[in-house]
């Protein structure tokens, strides 16, 4: 079975002003290269959740056979809840979760990652100047108790209640940390 990310993509952009997932980054949508970090990576399915009403047609890659838009009907419950709406919709071994406001990730720290927890069944998390970032990945058997986990949980209170080893990748990827949050965090 193909590997599946999770792309939680429901949050609001305030601190950027709104319709953040679409900037533009060297003339392409941000969720674009988050996107395309993913598939090239060697992610075989990508779901995207998004909050109700809202569009991301300006990017390309919404568009592409191996994506899928999902909604999250209540996204101010935060994003472990997008994260709980997209793997229902997911079947996929390993789970990859890379917030899409993440368009720094390099292609070849997606394929570590995924290629670490597929040959040793462990939840995998990059680590970039001793900082833990994205994307995570871990084994489609723990999908039962990331579902099953209390709303207000967080990804990694789901995941560490599993008892699967964590295993920490130390990776030459500053974009792992990177996140976009306001206009100036672009460049």
């Amino acid at each position: 079975m193909p590997s599946v990310a999770i792309v939680p993509a429901a949050g609001k952009g305030e601190r950027f002003g709104g319709a953040k997932l679409v900037a533009r980054i060297h003339g392409e949508a941000l969720i674009d290269l988050t996107l395309r970090a993913l598939l090239d990576g060697g992610v075989g399915r990508v779901i995207v959740v998004m909050a109700p009403g809202v569009s991301l047609s300006e990017a390309r890659l919404i568009g592409d056979r191996r994506v899928q838009t999902v909604v999250n009907d209540d996204p101010s419950r935060g994003m472990f809840s997008s994260i709980q709406a997209g793997l229902a919709a997911a079947d996929g071994d390993p789970v990859v979760i890379l917030p899409a406001d993440m368009p720094f990730v390099q292609l070849r720290t997606v394929a570590a990652v995924v290629d670490l927890c597929v040959r040793q069944g462990v939840i995998v998390v990059p680590i970039h100047d001793g900082r833990r970032g994205h994307p995570i990945a871990f084994p489609a058997a723990l999908r039962d108790a990331v579902l099953g986990a209390l709303p207000e949980s967080t990804l990694k209170t789901a995941l560490a209640s599993t008892h699967v080893e964590r295993f920490e990748l130390r990776v030459d990827d500053p974009g792992v940390l990177r996140d976009v949050d306001t206009p100036a965090d672009l460049n």
